[in-house]
C-alpha cells in the first residue's frame, strides 16, 4: 500500500454525502466494498454494516455518518501545511477517517472483523441498537482525536428536553431581526473547557437586557455541538442597534404576535449556567458538562435540547437534576433521558498490546479517558468480556466549520492500527 492511501480513501468518502440521518449512499458504498474484498456483511435495521472473512481476533470499528454544519455535505476539501479541512463547513474527519483505514485493512488482512455504525452522532444510535455479536474477543474504536493516548473510558451522557407552549399575543412595538452568526462552535464534550462562546448564550442575554420579546427563534445548530449560530425576530418598545457580535436590522413593522411565553424562555436561556460543572485536577478532564446546544419552534412548542455528560453515573444524575429543578421553576415540561452510559476504564492484555504499538511511533503515549461518548463503551457494556480501546489521529474541532486533520499524524496511526492487526493474525 501507498503512504497516501489512507487519505486518498478519506477523501473519496468525501465525495459520498453522509449527514446524520441522510447516510444511504455512504451504506451503499462501504457494504459494496467490503463485499468487494470478500468480506460477509449483513446490514441490521439501524443501518450498522457488521462485515468479517476469516478468523478474526481483532474487530475494528467507526461510525459512517458526520455531523453537517455549513456547506456540508457539499464539502470543498484545503490542503495546506500538512492540514486538511474544507471551505466553510465540517470536514467529518470524525470519524471518516476511521472508515478509511478500516478500508485499507480490508484489503490487507485475510482475518478481520469490521463493524461501521450509523447515525452515531445523532446519539449513538446505531450501536445502541445494534443486536449482533461481536466475533472478536478485541475491539478497536477508531474514534479518538488524539494521536499520543490508548483511550480506555469515556463520559456517559443524558439529553435534557425542556418544552413550552409557543402561544402567541398581539403587541405594538419596533420589529427587529436578531443574529449572532459564525462563532467557531465546537464539541460539546471534547472542548466544553475551552470556553467557547454560545451564540444562544450571548443573543438571549442581549434581548433580555434591552427588554425584547420573541417573535420567533432558531437557535443553535446540533445536540452535540456549541451553538455557533443564533437567529430570531423580536418586538421591542426601544430602538435596537448592533453590538459586537449582534447584528440587528429594522423591519418596517410596528406590531406583532408574540411569544406568550417569551419571557420564560430568556429567563430560562440566561439563568442556565453553561460548560464545566465539576473538573478532575489530578486527571486534567472535565468531570462533568452540560450544554445548551438548541431552541427550536416546532408542532406549537418551544423546545431546548440540553446535553450533559459525566464520567460517573451519579454525576449524569446530578447535571440533569439540576437542569430539570431549573426548567421545572421557570414553568416548563421536562424530561431527561439516557443517552450514552459512561465507561469505567480498565487495562487489559489487548490494551497493552495497543499501547505498545503506539510508543514505536509516539513514545510519550498514555492511557487516558475521554469527555465524549465513544461507541466502544456501549458495545463493551452489550457484550461482556470483549476487551476495547480507543485511538485516532489529531483531529481539531469537530462538529464545527474550523474542523481540521493533521495528515501526518493520520498517517502514522494508520502504520499503527495495521501494526497491532498484524499481531492479531
Amino acid at each position: 500500500m501507498q503512504k497516501n492511501d489512507v487519505m486518498s480513501d478519506f477523501k473519496k468518502l468525501c465525495e459520498i454525502p453522509h449527514c446524520s440521518y441522510e447516510t444511504e449512499q455512504m451504506r451503499e458504498f462501504l457494504v459494496e466494498f467490503a463485499k468487494s474484498q470478500g468480506f460477509n456483511v449483513d446490514v441490521d435495521e439501524l443501518g450498522n454494516i457488521h462485515a468479517h472473512k476469516g478468523n478474526p481476533k481483532i474487530c475494528l470499528q467507526s461510525h459512517y455518518d458526520m455531523v453537517c454544519v455549513g456547506a456540508a455535505p457539499k464539502l470543498e476539501l484545503i490542503e495546506e501545511n500538512g492540514i486538511l479541512r474544507a471551505k466553510n463547513s465540517t470536514l467529518g474527519a470524525d470519524n471518516g477517517i476511521g472508515v478509511a483505514m478500516m478500508m485499507g485493512a480490508m484489503r490487507e488482512f485475510a482475518n478481520l472483523e469490521c463493524l461501521f455504525t450509523n447515525d452515531e452522532e445523532v446519539g449513538l444510535v446505531g450501536a445502541n441498537g445494534f443486536k449482533g455479536k461481536i466475533i472478536a474477543p478485541n475491539l478497536l474504536n477508531l474514534d479518538s482525536e488524539e494521536d499520543d493516548r490508548v483511550t480506555l473510558g469515556c463520559a456517559g451522557g443524558i439529553n435534557v428536553s425542556a418544552k413550552v407552549s409557543d402561544e402567541k399575543v398581539k403587541k405594538i412595538g419596533k420589529v427587529y431581526e436578531v443574529s449572532v452568526t459564525g462563532l467557531p462552535g465546537g464539541h460539546s464534550g471534547n472542548e466544553i473547557h475551552k470556553n467557547i462562546p454560545s451564540s444562544i448564550k450571548i443573543i438571549g442575554k442581549f434581548l433580555a437586557e434591552n427588554g425584547c420579546e420573541l417573535i420567533s427563534l432558531d437557535f443553535g445548530e446540533r445536540s452535540n455541538s456549541i451553538p455557533a449560530n443564533a437567529r430570531c425576530k423580536v418586538l421591542c418598545a426601544q430602538e435596537l442597534k448592533s453590538n459586537g457580535l449582534v447584528e440587528v436590522v429594522a423591519l418596517n413593522e410596528d406590531s406583532a404576535e408574540v411569544l406568550a411565553h417569551s419571557g420564560k424562555i430568556l429567563a430560562l436561556i440566561n439563568s442556565f449556567p453553561q460548560g464545566v460543572r465539576s473538573y478532575n485536577v489530578e486527571l486534567n478532564m472535565v468531570n462533568n458538562s452540560i450544554n445548551l446546544s438548541t431552541v427550536k419552534q416546532k408542532d406549537g412548542l418551544v423546545e431546548f435540547d440540553f446535553f450533559g455528560r459525566a464520567m460517573t453515573r451519579e454525576g449524569l444524575d446530578i447535571v440533569g437534576f439540576e437542569t430539570k429543578t431549573l426548567a421545572e421553576a421557570l414553568g416548563f415540561d421536562v424530561s431527561v433521558r439516557d443517552r450514552s452510559a459512561n465507561w469505567s476504564p480498565s487495562i487489559s492484555e489487548f490494551s497493552e498490546v495497543v499501547l505498545e504499538e503506539l510508543k514505536k511511533f509516539k513514545p510519550e503515549a498514555k492511557f487516558s479517558a475521554v469527555h465524549a461518548g465513544l461507541e466502544c463503551g456501549i458495545l463493551v457494556s452489550k457484550q461482556p468480556g470483549l476487551e476495547a480501546c480507543s485511538i485516532g489521529p489529531n483531529i481539531h474541532s469537530p462538529h464545527s466549520v474550523n474542523e481540521r486533520c493533521e495528515i501526518e499524524s493520520v498517517e502514522m496511526m494508520d502504520k499503527v492500527v495495521r501494526n497491532i492487526i498484524a499481531r492479531f493474525q
